[in-house]
């Protein structure tokens, strides 16, 4: 009998996960991961990972399962934590929930559950896995989940063969709303639980609450840029090949203080990210502000009006060789080879048509329409059909 180790969180899609596997004939013991215990950054006094681990206990015990609580805290600190603020710190936006997934999840836990004797480990995540051969190699492949609403492939763009292979995610064949009915029929303590929006460590923690505790407020300028500025009405240089082109498109504005004017201040540009409208508290414009720009050397954003200012669109953005990832590795394009996909560079956007450009130095991706906030730091990933088979950091 096979042996799994399930990730119970506390929420309904884990908790149906281990039944669905107890069911399939798995030896199933649920594992709750503790990531986070640093009171000097919680922000209320509810401390929500003990209720999350409390209902994770019950439910494994309703399922009849072993169950066991591991402290990742340290690691979780290390990998996830601190990467996040030094990226912040950049005037980058990480996407905690990405790396989570490929350092805690499938990486720590992965050796924890191996340690514990097991053949696979599961969670709750709404995608599917197949097994393609190419080449006369068994590859795996990454599927968008069979709710597509609910479809979280993307979280998982960062993960590796070797990650996969050990994987098993069976709520991705189910809808959310039958996931619920059977945790109800069960009558298990899940089966009613709003969806988590948390981070996946800081529990109900809000993420600017979390980053103004560890990162200090500085006072600087909001400028808004306006939309007929001339940095917008450049004619296109000539290009002499298509990666010129490509770099052209891809290029960032640079803005200065004189581009506009100033309309405010704030206190940290690391504090804003890209397309962010709330939290300027700059008022009187017809159009709310959107951030367009964020420089945290000289500790300047740059705004624009309406959610169709120019600065906000980009057609193409490039992920540098080192931040590049194939899930499907037998596909990966060597320089000079373009493929077409579709692509999204967030969790909830809807695919776009894409082109991917290989060169020497990186990948760029090139989209049929303008993308709006296009943000350094998050994760683009691109899709054939239904399949992710790669993805990289924006630049």
């Amino acid at each position: 009998m096979k042996r799994v180790i399930v990730g119970l969180s506390g929420g309904v899609d884990s908790s149906v996960a281990a039944y669905l596997l107890k069911e399939q004939g798995y030896e199933v013991i649920g594992l709750f991961m503790k990531n986070w215990h640093d009171d000097t950054v919680t922000i209320s006094d509810e401390c929500p990972w003990l209720d999350d681990s409390n209902d994770a206990m019950l439910v494994a015990d309703k399922l009849g399962i072993p169950f066991q609580t591991v402290d990742l805290s340290t690691e979780y600190k290390e990998r996830i934590v601190d990467y996040m603020f030094n990226e912040y710190e950049q005037g980058r936006t990480p996407n905690p929930d990405v790396l989570c997934n490929r350092e805690i999840k499938f990486d720590v836990f992965l050796k924890i559950a191996e340690n514990l004797g097991a053949d696979y480990v599961a969670t709750g995540h709404y995608c599917r896995k197949a097994k393609v051969v190419s080449d006369g190699k068994t590859y795996y492949s990454l599927l968008a989940g069979i709710d597509k609403n609910k479809d979280q492939a993307y979280f998982l763009c960062q993960l590796s063969q070797q990650q996969l292979q050990k994987a098993l995610f069976p709520v991705g064949e189910l809808t959310k709303p039958e996931v619920r009915e059977i945790a109800s029929s069960l009558g298990l303590v899940t089966a009613g639980k709003k969806d988590s929006q948390g981070l996946c460590f800081v529990g109900k923690v809000r993420l600017p609450d979390f980053l103004q505790q560890q990162l200090k407020p500085k006072e600087g300028l909001i400028v808004e840029i306006p939309k007929e500025n001339i940095l917008y009405k450049q004619p296109e240089p000539e290009f002499n090949s298509e990666e010129e082109e490509l770099q052209y498109m891809a290029r960032k504005i640079e803005y200065a203080e004189n581009d506009g004017k100033v309309v405010g201040k704030h206190q940290g540009a690391h504090f804003f990210t890209i397309g962010q409208r709330k939290g300027l508290a700059v008022g009187g414009t017809p159009e709310p502000l959107f951030v367009i720009h964020t420089d945290v050397d000289t500790n300047v954003i740059y705004t624009g009006q309406g959610d169709k200012h120019p600065g906000l669109f980009k057609k193409a953005l490039f992920v540098e060789e080192d931040e590049l990832h194939w899930v499907r590795p037998d596909l990966a394009l060597k320089p000079g080879e373009s493929m077409k996909v579709k692509a999204r560079i967030r969790y909830r956007q809807p695919l776009q048509k894409a082109a991917l450009h290989k060169v020497k130095t990186g990948l760029y991706v090139a989209f049929d329409t303008q993308q709006p906030a296009v943000t350094q730091g998050q994760f683009v990933a691109w899709y054939l059909e239904d399949e992710l088979v790669g993805s990289g950091v924006i630049s």
